[in-house]
């Protein structure tokens, strides 16, 4: 009789481990398949709801220069300022429209898009920046040096309300989303808010930064260089506006030598504004024997005064002989002096000039509808107001509708 052959008690081991491994590899296998292309039949992340992100470089859509004389006021122009607000948004969503590798299709339906979100869009644009921007203090902001660089913080604020929201409204409607996400691929992947902030309006901001900082310098350099006298007809005032600088050199000596300096070096704009306090005084006579209308204001005085310092150089030596005293003593020399030769001008009498030409406008048309033969007469009294020129005892200016000129 046959012997039947037994596997030795060793065998089993061996095949179950084999086994083992052939399972674990095939499990492997498996896992890597089903994150390459999924289970058979069944896409987990639909193929419509991906995106692949591609390299992409943001060109600023306006020039620098153009972009700052639009910002700096945006009132004047109204109609440019809206068209900087669609060319900058259309920009961003272009950009992330190249970096999200949107078909030429979806490109050229961004503008479309875009165009049922700009009428409101450039209204909230507009009054959330002329808000932000204090237009009365342009002038003094161009004396320190920021006009142009606040114009720029006030846009970063209002765009960055804006921006992601925009994107958001706009993408959404081009690129299918499931439960309002994206999924995405490719290099350097971002949100699409993430691509329009990090890589179009940060970087158009930086670029109107480094412009603004070179037009803030130059133009405070080259601001008031000579005095300038406004008229502003609606009040009968007159606005001088002037610049003026001083040098100031201290010094420490010891045993008749000098051993330490400091240089101070102060400028500073002035603006004064010369007019007429109606609540003093103000009169109206009819002369029907002369036929003649008298018209009596006060005298002009000096309404605002207003200047605005600024230290261009400080140079302190060793010793540090330079105190806030000597500071303040500077500061209100300039204000002393820009009052002095306001005073010693003929601001008042232009003043008087600009009143008389007001006082006719408003007031000959209503005399002539009277009779013909009336003619307007404008005379100043003295009401003891401060800051007035001083003229002799007794002595008066009188203007007339017909003649300007003095008269005692």
């Amino acid at each position: 009789m046959a012997r039947e052959d037994y596997p030795t008690s060793g065998s089993s081991p061996k095949r179950l481990v084999r086994l083992l491994l052939v399972l674990l590899a095939l499990g492997l296998i498996g896992v890597v398949a089903y994150k390459l292309i999924g289970p058979v039949g069944y896409t987990s992340v639909p193929k419509e709801y991906q995106v692949k992100y591609v390299p992409s470089e943001y060109q600023l859509p306006v020039d620098e220069e153009r972009a700052l004389n639009i910002l700096s006021d945006p009132n004047r122009n109204r109609s440019a300022f809206n068209e900087l607000v669609y060319d900058v948004n259309m920009s961003i969503l272009r950009h992330v429209g190249k970096r999200m590798n949107l078909s030429s299709g979806d490109m050229a339906r961004l503008q479309d898009e875009y165009d049922k979100h700009h009428p409101y869009l450039r209204d909230l644009y507009f009054n959330d920046f002329t808000k932000l921007r204090d237009t009365t203090s342009q002038l003094y902001q161009t004396w320190y040096e920021n006009e142009g660089g606040s114009a720029v913080d006030a846009l970063r604020e209002v765009a960055g309300k804006y921006t992601c929201f925009l994107v958001t409204q706009v993408i959404t409607t081009l690129v299918p989303t499931k439960g309002m996400s994206i999924y995405a691929k490719g290099q350097d992947v971002n949100t699409p808010c993430g691509v329009a902030m990090q890589e179009a309006l940060n970087p158009m901001l930086k670029r109107l930064e480094e412009r603004a900082a070179v037009r803030d310098f130059s133009r405070s350099r080259g601001l008031l260089q000579e005095k300038v006298e406004k008229v502003i007809a609606e009040l009968a005032t007159m606005e001088v506006r002037d610049k003026k600088g001083l040098n100031k050199n201290l010094q420490t000596k010891f045993l008749g030598f000098s051993v330490s300096s400091s240089d101070i070096e102060v400028s500073a704009i002035s603006i004064l504004k010369v007019g007429f306090r109606l609540n003093e005084y103000f009169d109206i006579k009819l002369d029907a024997r002369n036929d003649l209308v008298t018209i009596t204001l006060p005298e002009p005085v000096i309404l605002s005064h207003e200047v605005y310092p600024k230290i261009d150089r400080l140079d302190i030596g060793w010793m540090r002989e330079v105190e806030s005293i000597d500071l303040n003593k500077n500061f209100n020399v300039l204000r002393s002096v820009f009052r002095q030769e306001a005073l010693e001008s003929d601001i008042m009498d232009k003043s008087k000039r600009q009143a008389v030409d007001l006082m006719n406008t408003m007031f000959s048309p209503v005399i002539k509808g009277i009779d013909n033969s009336y003619n307007l007469r404008v005379r100043f009294k003295d009401t003891g107001s401060k800051h007035r020129p001083e003229y002799e005892e007794g002595e008066r200016e009188d203007y007339s509708a017909e003649n300007r000129e003095f008269r005692d």
